[in-house]
């Protein structure tokens, strides 16, 4: 049983056209004048995009969220890039991704939650 719970807390989100393949819980790009979509592997992530609905997707840009993680994370401030399966990964290298907050993190589930 969890003791705390990060859930929604300063959730900021805007509204994106985006693009096909883009599903709820990935985490997205801007990829055009109010359009964002799915990140390739390695790229940087501006949030988290929420169900879609009509070429439309609410989009998580700042506060607490839940995403899928790829490899294990540990809490702390992370450099991470997209996973290119709609999650995120630890940075590779130097030069590579940004910093966010991971607070949490379940290798079991491959979730880990992360202040953007």
């Amino acid at each position: 049983m969890k003791k705390v719970s990060f859930e929604e807390i300063g959730a900021v989100t805007a509204t994106f056209a985006v693009q096909e393949g883009t599903s709820g819980g990935q985490v997205v790009k801007v990829t055009g004048q109010g359009e964002a979509g799915p990140c390739a592997a390695g790229e940087d992530f501006c949030g988290v995009a929420l169900e879609g609905r009509d070429g439309f997707a609410a989009v998580q840009v700042k506060g607490f969220a839940q995403v899928k993680a790829a490899g294990a994370l540990e809490p702390g401030w992370v450099k991470l890039t997209a996973d290119g399966q709609g999650g995120v990964q630890a940075a590779a290298g130097e030069s590579g991704g940004r910093e966010f907050l991971v607070v949490e993190t379940d290798s079991t589930a491959g979730t880990a939650v992360l202040y953007l």
